[in-house]
């Protein structure tokens, strides 16, 4: 039988396994793009077409959009999901009266005490606050748990296998200019072997000898029909504010379920994500107005409990502002800096007053309609 140290470390190989067997996604993909850089550059660019203006021109756009694809790709990849405050963990006398209650109802009520000063509006299907059982926190609006990652996500979009990480608050920039340079980059490289395909067909070339490019061609029209859809899709729905899985289960407020509760119209909603400068929205820097953890929302959804706002980053117009983010503005994660949330202990005391700190803005608009679609590259972990 074996003992309790050879099961551990059983336990230990086997999550490493299965650390492993996750970047498998992740390595295809590089492999992918390594593979069409041997392609293009030396099979092309250096062995097929001729000295010249087209050869130069062919090779500096090349690799202006492999480096813009490859930067926001990895900003996807290693970008940290961030970190459900302390401040909605629910403290050990708290967390044994919730294990002591001997009926749902209690539970309900010793969760929904604790949460009243905090800045919740989302609720479950029931009403009640919502609670992670595995973390033991309240969860914030919009953040759910993700069981391949094993936390609770701010802003959880999706988990994409392709990125090994959850697509969420602080890297949905991130992944939406990897999904629109990724497009632009199998678009330049199927346009410009375009031509050498249509020899192929006329008997002109030799399809032995250049067999990468004209595999490079249909790869890249292949990629490019997948991330067409993927692209449009997420951009609807940066358009009207939703995530992947508000989409399909709309957002339950305390008057109800509404899948246009955080719409600020569409180029408001477009600046949540990208940010108020222009100069940054087409780098994969973090810019996203907020902190993850507040989010504005219609005049409607808004508790009594929220005060008017007292610091605020910046205005958008039409009344809409957003929470001031304690981050270090020098760096491009949302982890990089002082948190707004952090306890006074590590340094950053800006929201020590509850009031101020769980405050919002409301802005009004009227609901329209959308699709429950779900695209099937996407696979939902909640």
């Amino acid at each position: 039988m074996p003992s309790p140290h050879e099961k551990l470390g059983r336990g230990r190989s086997w999550m490493w396994c299965v650390k492993t067997v996750k970047w498998f996604p992740v390595i295809f993909i590089v492999s992918v793009i390594l593979w069409s850089y041997y392609a293009y550059v030396i099979q092309l660019c250096f062995f097929v077409i001729p000295f010249g203006l087209q050869k130069a021109l062919y090779i500096i756009l090349y690799h202006g959009f492999l480096f813009f694809f490859l930067w926001s790709y990895f900003q996807t990849i290693f970008t940290s999901n961030g970190r459900v405050p302390v401040q909605f963990r629910l403290p050990a006398t708290e967390l044994d009266r919730l294990m002591q209650a001997e009926s749902d109802e209690a539970k309900i009520q010793v969760v929904k005490r604790f949460a009243q000063n905090l800045p919740v509006s989302n609720r479950t299907t029931t009403g009640a606050i919502r609670f992670c059982e595995v973390c033991q926190h309240v969860k914030p609006d919009r953040a759910h748990h993700c069981s391949v990652c094993g936390d609770c996500v701010l802003k959880m979009d999706h988990h994409c296998p392709w990125v090994n990480n959850c697509v969420s608050f602080s890297n949905y920039k991130f992944f939406i200019l990897f999904l629109g340079y990724a497009l632009i980059y199998c678009l330049f490289i199927a346009l410009t072997t375009l031509q050498f395909f249509i020899k192929f067909w006329k008997g002109e070339m030799d399809g032995v000898s250049h067999f990468h490019i004209l595999l490079l061609f249909f790869v890249s029209i292949m990629f490019a029909l997948s991330l067409v859809s993927l692209f449009g899709y997420h951009l609807y729905l940066v358009a009207h504010n939703r995530t992947t899985l508000e989409s399909f289960r709309p957002p339950v407020f305390q008057i109800g379920p509404d899948k246009n509760g955080f719409s600020l119209g569409k180029f408001n909603n477009f600046q949540e994500v990208f940010g108020d400068n222009k100069k940054t929205w087409l780098l994969p820097v973090y810019s996203s107005l907020g902190d993850g953890v507040v989010f504005p929302a219609r005049a409607q959804h808004q508790s009594n409990l929220y005060s008017s706002m007292g610091s605020t980053h910046n205005s958008l117009g039409d009344g809409v502002t957003y929470p001031q983010r304690c981050i270090d503005e020098d760096t491009d994660t949302l982890l990089g800096g002082c948190q707004r949330w952090d306890d006074q202990e590590n340094g950053c005391s800006r929201w020590n007053d509850p009031e101020e700190a769980f405050s919002r803005i409301a802005f009004s608009e009227h609901a329209d309609s959308d699709s429950s679609t779900v695209h099937p590259e996407i696979m939902i972990v909640d």
